[in-house]
């Protein structure tokens, strides 16, 4: 039911850009649309249609020609390839605009506001909405976060399609454009942040005698039920870590050579860096 509602609203999507978040993405469509119905291309022809072979999407011969079938075009390219992909599709997407045909363009480039695609393609807002994204990693396993932002307020109801497309990703959540490089930059780095620390505490684990494998999988069962504390109880991270230590105990302990090392102020500083790199 729930893949013919969306088949109703979506009739084909074209991914441009078969990398890691490109293919992620689309096998969260594949889940609510008919994979045929997905439209894949690639710089390099050969990885999209291995990929499509598998999962019964359909590999189109050029860029031009998903703009020319689908109604929804992910453009899943790095931000230094965007504007030769938009100058390339630019004539084919306003033909298909003056015939009146529907397209919405949904970017996951990192840091190109939605005034860039307009600007690019020679479109107003008018004719065109454009869905700023920033998915995380864990996208392709389901519980990723997709932050989502539109320039005009028309295009909220645009967000509420992708929602249901791509259900399968994981966490949505719309905020202002104004927000997007620094939430971008707090969702889409964090995965790596705890993979460090995931890695440094199996590490003192092994240290003090735990089997590697057990280590690595204790420390990320842990890390995992710790981050749904926090968004299933609605409890501050720190009235939470409270709970947690007892007087004089074990808990309290490691808080302390943590707080010694400056690991609070590290994780602060990581944030912050990321974001202005991202400048």
């Amino acid at each position: 039911m729930k893949r013919q509602k969306v088949q109703e609203n979506m009739k084909k999507i074209a991914f441009i850009g078969c990398g890691n978040m490109g293919q992620a993405m689309a096998l969260a469509a594949a889940k609510t649309m008919n994979p045929s119905d997905i439209l894949l291309t690639n710089r390099t022809r050969a990885k999209a249609e291995a990929f499509a072979a598998v999962h019964g999407m359909t590999v189109c011969a050029d860029n031009k020609e998903a703009v020319s079938q689908a109604e929804m075009i992910m453009l899943c390219v790095k931000p230094q390839m965007m504007q030769g992909v938009l100058e390339e599709i630019r004539e084919t997407l306003k033909a298909c605009l003056a015939r009146g045909e529907r397209r919405v363009l949904v970017t996951v480039a990192a840091m190109l506001k939605t005034e860039f695609y307009y600007e690019t393609l020679g479109v107003s807002p008018d004719e065109l909405p454009v869905v700023r994204t920033m998915p995380n990693t864990p996208v392709s396993i389901g519980k990723g976060i997709v932050l989502c932002s539109v320039a005009d307020e028309r295009y909220l109801p645009e967000i509420e399609t992708l929602k249901e497309i791509f259900a399968a990703a994981g966490r949505f959540e719309t905020i202002p454009e104004s927000q997007m490089n620094a939430a971008g930059t707090l969702s889409g780095c964090t995965p790596a942040f705890a993979y460090l620390f995931i890695e440094a505490l199996s590490d003192g684990g092994v240290m003090a005698g735990v089997p590697r494998k057990q280590a690595i999988e204790l420390a990320a069962a842990a890390v995992q039920g710790a981050a749904a504390m926090v968004l299933e109880t609605g409890k501050h991270p720190g009235q939470l870590k409270d709970e947690v230590c007892s007087p004089a105990g074990t808990t309290i302990e490691g808080v302390k050579a943590l707080e010694e090392a400056g690991f609070r102020n590290t994780a602060f500083t990581a944030v912050i860096k990321a974001v202005e790199r991202g400048k």
